[in-house]
């Protein structure tokens, strides 16, 4: 009796079927040995991460998401502004954890010039952290937002109604978009001189020693 053969391929991992994971990069990064900062954008709302590798699976240190940029009096979009600042959020937490140096991890995006997940990476050096990038891939204009800035005031004076239609979001939210470049600037500056990722003193209570 003939012997039963089967298919000679194997099936890949669904997450690699899927496109959702490139398992030779992730080695790659894994073995650096170091934290890696993922950036990932949604619909609505960006998420910031610094994760690092553990046997049992990987382990969030730190994460933020761009809506907690609104404590801070800044609209969150989806939009490379709030990719810096959130980066620039997170990475300033990451450092209250320790965390000095790290990879950057863009999963499956394109790394094109000027790309959210490039903000990003600008937002964690900015505040203090280490990497190696190419300066290349970063738009400083847009990191603050000018592009915005510059088409409001285009539209204002060309399409007032327009404007107030386009830039509501930022209008009920009391900030002008023309001013956007100023804003950045401003809450930029509130993170960096909040307590936000510096070591906590203990206080020694009377007694504690006795």
């Amino acid at each position: 009796m003939a012997k039963a053969t089967g298919p000679s391929y194997k099936v890949p991992f669904k997450r690699r079927r899927r496109n959702i994971t490139n398992y030779a990069k992730r080695l790659a990064l894994v073995k650096s040995g170091l934290p890696r900062m993922v950036v990932r954008a949604s619909n609505k709302t960006i998420e910031v991460q610094f994760i690092r590798y553990e046997e049992k699976g990987d382990k969030i240190i730190v994460s933020v998401n761009s809506n907690e940029l609104k404590k801070e009096g800044w609209n969150p979009k989806r939009n490379t502004p709030t990719a810096y600042l959130t980066a620039y959020l997170c990475a300033s937490k990451a450092k209250g954890e320790g965390i000095t140096e790290f990879v950057l991890d863009i999963g499956m995006a394109t790394p094109s010039k000027g790309a959210i997940v490039f903000a990003g990476l600008k937002g964690a050096v900015d505040a203090g952290l280490k990497t190696n990038f190419n300066e290349g891939k970063i738009i400083e204009n847009r990191i603050k937002g000018n592009h915005i800035e510059e088409y409001a005031k285009s539209l204002k004076e060309k399409n007032e109604a327009e404007y107030k239609r386009i830039f509501s979001s930022y209008l009920e939210a009391g900030i002008k978009p023309e001013e956007i470049s100023k804003l950045f600037e401003d809450v930029k500056q509130k993170i960096a001189s909040s307590n936000i990722g510096k070591p906590v003193k203990k206080m020694i209570m009377k007694g504690d020693n006795e």
